[in-house]
């Protein structure tokens, strides 16, 4: 997934990550990199669809493009672990997302 820190920032303009966040049953939770992220209601001004239950951060969660435009205005391409570079560059050459194979 593709996760961006929206607190603190200007536009489009903090920290992001490809990396693998799980989510919970009902996708109203995400945990990634020790962070429990909940579904914001409504964007707001930051364009956040998650905060952080505990530091009340705004993030932005979506699917990687392939085109690696993720961002509108980001000053550099997301930080990718180290775990998610193999799965994320086969995504890059057209394979699908992993648990996304049949659409």
């Amino acid at each position: 997934m593709f996760v961006q820190l929206k607190t603190g920032y200007d536009t489009d303009r903090g920290p992001s990550w490809i990396g693998w966040v799980d989510f919970s049953k009902t996708w109203k939770t995400a945990y990634f990199r020790g962070r429990t992220l909940r579904r914001a209601t409504g964007l707001g001004l930051s364009g956040a669809n998650f905060y952080d239950v505990d530091t009340h951060e705004d993030f932005w969660i979506s699917g990687p493009k392939r085109d690696r435009s993720d961002t509108r205005y980001g000053p550099e391409e997301p930080t990718m672990e180290d775990d998610a570079a193999d799965a994320y560059r086969a995504f890059l050459q057209g394979a699908p997302l992993p648990g996304r194979e049949d659409g």
